[in-house]
């Protein structure tokens, strides 16, 4: 029951309350989290304004190009050319080249030291075994990686737009038959290289199981790294050129409709990315 002798007219805020006092633990505590996002988006956007001055600064030095990072010869990223669907396979790809790569230097590292051993051959591998640093690790990126970077590339939404349509096919299929070629290439220059004939710069199987005979352990375990990597990397190069290969038929890409297009457009499209 309600008091009768309360005043209705009566403020149901104290006076006697400092209106100057610190807020409620409440909203300061509101307050503190404002506060803290506000520095959050503030540091945020300071990121992205260094992330863009870096990037135009790198454009005024390089233009466009960003490949290889340490002297920009070239554009590459996986992120902005290839279409969603084609990058878990252009990355995979690209980390087999890499893998590729880190077993040439393997290989010659393993090779130098059977040279150190004194054996026979070690002249005639330690020296192609370097050569094949410089021939074989750029001619893959140009030959084959490049190519099948370039037809997957050619066949997003984005870069077909700019161009005629029928041009961009013919490009797409040039560029898958390079990779073909030059794929299959290396993937029979894999295998010699796991197999290690002596004299020929690979320190292969035969090669590696010589030097465990002969007790040369380090050159036996360097050996067997680089054996493993050659197996990975044309293990798994055989297994995407088989996926591409199939991707490719199903598709309806023949070698007649590749050679009657290029017949009428020339060769171009092998040898360029626009």
């Amino acid at each position: 029951m309600s008091n009768y002798n309360e005043n209705p007219f009566a403020s149901s805020h104290s006076l006697d309350v400092n209106p100057f006092d610190d807020p409620p633990q409440q909203q300061q505590s509101s307050y503190n989290t404002r506060l803290e996002e506000l520095q959050r988006r503030e540091a945020d956007l300071e990121r992205r304004e260094t992330e863009l001055n870096q990037k135009a600064d790198h454009i005024r030095k390089h233009g466009r190009n960003n490949w290889p990072f340490f002297y920009p010869l070239i554009f590459h990223s996986i992120q902005d050319e290839i279409p969603e669907a084609s990058r878990p396979l252009i990355t995979r790809l690209y980390q087999l080249w890499l893998v590729l790569l880190g077993t040439l230097i393997l290989n010659m590292v393993a090779c130098l030291i059977i040279f150190i051993s004194d054996t026979k051959e070690g002249g005639s591998d330690l020296g192609a075994s370097i050569g094949y640093i410089f021939v074989i690790g750029v001619l893959s990126f140009l030959l084959w990686y490049r190519p099948i970077y370039n037809g997957y590339m050619k066949a997003s939404k984005t870069y077909s737009r700019s161009l005629d349509p029928m041009l961009t096919r013919i490009d797409y299929r040039s560029k898958h038959y390079m990779y073909f070629f030059f794929g299959g290439f290396h993937l029979l220059f894999s295998a010699y290289m796991i197999i290690g004939v002596p004299s020929t710069g690979s320190a292969g199987l035969i090669q590696t199981i010589k030097m465990y005979v002969a007790h040369h352990w380090v050159a036996a375990i360097i050996g067997t790294v680089a054996l493993v990597g050659w197996t990975i990397q044309g293990l798994g190069n055989a297994f995407y050129f088989v996926q591409i290969y199939k991707h490719h038929n199903a598709a309806g890409h023949t070698m007649e409709k590749a050679k009657a297009e290029l017949a009428t457009h020339g060769a171009k499209a092998y040898f360029t990315r626009g």
